[in-house]
């Protein structure tokens, strides 16, 4: 982290040795064609490129002996336990920076052209070997005739042959061609990264709405000193100081940043949704939904865009299911009754699950 995050790119060889692939080719093609699985088809056919969202079904897919096609399936960690557990060890990351796990699948010579991102990404190769060529890449102009980002001037820098096992991290901005020898698969971890402001725009209606900003749900604009006016389509100057006064009060609203942004942070993605039911037996263990985004700070615990106030002995179990995603059987026995209560109506939801299940 200190040498390399968002400054230079880092190439280890063997960061999991004799990595075996949790999700192989069935199982990427069948999720590839599910309804709510975020997928693509991407191919490139005598120069000329394509690029197919979908759901993908099987019967959709070229022969796996046509070269130049990639089949990319995002947020795998969604819906497999075992990719979920592997991005666990890129935690060393904050969790609020942690974002999916995209599966590339590609016959010989398939990629997606060189192109950069604006978020940091970790290339860990599954099976197969890819080629990755990189670069700082000073001319960021794109091509006009491709449905993808793909770069009209690429100028690589660095070359690397990726085996199973080795990983590549990038730094945002870095250009990068990844292009496949022989059929290939690749992990990609990638973080989340927050545009100011996108995030302004999340987070001011969820300001508006916090309950304890009375003056912003009570206080109506007065202006009885206004004069007739000559203009009537001019906004008076002192609307436009109401306006600046009710967003300087919201922020003022202790914790009430802190509240928003926690909870924005925590929401789920759009295509994600969680299974209600009934939770018993809470005492023999919990552990965490897969789907779950469970973040804290000093005042507050956030699961899934809400928001809880947290002090004392359970506030530190609360954190510790946050940071460990699992809770004991030990651990359970020191919680009160309303930490239990919180607990339930969690797993009620489908946030959160007994061991047993």
């Amino acid at each position: 982290m200190r040498r390399h995050w968002q400054k230079t790119p880092l190439l280890v060889r063997q960061a999991i040795p004799d990595f075996a692939p949790p999700v192989l080719r069935p199982r990427l093609f069948e999720l590839a064609g599910q309804e709510g699985v975020e997928s693509r088809l991407a191919q490139n056919v005598n120069g000329s490129w394509s690029l197919r969202k979908g759901p993908v079904p099987r019967r959709s897919l070229p022969p796996l002996s046509r070269p130049n096609w990639t089949l990319l399936v995002q947020g795998v960690d969604l819906h497999d336990d075992a990719i979920h557990t592997l991005m666990s060890r890129f935690r060393f990351i904050p969790d609020a920076r942690l974002d999916d796990l995209m599966i590339s699948f590609a016959t010989d010579g398939g990629g997606v052209g060189p192109h950069f991102d604006s978020y940091d990404v970790f290339l860990l190769q599954a099976h197969g070997q890819r080629r990755w060529r990189i670069g700082r890449q000073k001319d960021l102009r794109l091509r006009d005739d491709v449905p993808m980002k793909i770069l009209a001037d690429f100028q690589p820098e660095q070359d690397y042959v990726l085996d199973p096992g080795d990983m590549l991290y990038l730094p945002p901005g870095w250009a990068h061609d990844g292009i496949a020898q022989g059929q290939c698969m690749t992990y990609s971890v990638g973080f989340r990264v927050p545009e100011r402001r996108e995030l302004a725009r999340e987070l001011l209606p969820r300001l508006a709405d916090e309950d304890g900003v009375d003056d912003l749900r009570r206080v109506l604009y007065r202006d009885a000193q206004q004069p007739a006016v000559q203009a009537p389509a001019e906004i008076p100057a002192t609307l436009t100081a109401f306006a600046r006064d009710a967003l300087e009060r919201a922020l003022a609203e202790p914790l009430a940043l802190e509240r928003a942004l926690g909870e924005v942070l925590t929401e789920p993605k759009p295509h994600v949704w969680f299974d209600p039911g009934q939770c018993t037996g809470l005492e023999r263990g919990i552990v965490l939904d897969r789907r779950t985004r469970m973040l804290f700070d000093s005042q507050h615990v956030f699961i899934n865009g809400e928001s809880y106030r947290a002090s004392g002995r359970d506030a530190a179990l609360v954190r510790k299911l946050a940071n460990d995603r699992c809770l004991g059987t030990r651990e359970l026995r020191k919680a009160s009754t309303d930490a239990m209560a919180l607990l339930a109506s969690w797993g009620d939801a489908g946030w959160l699950h007994t061991t047993e299940n």
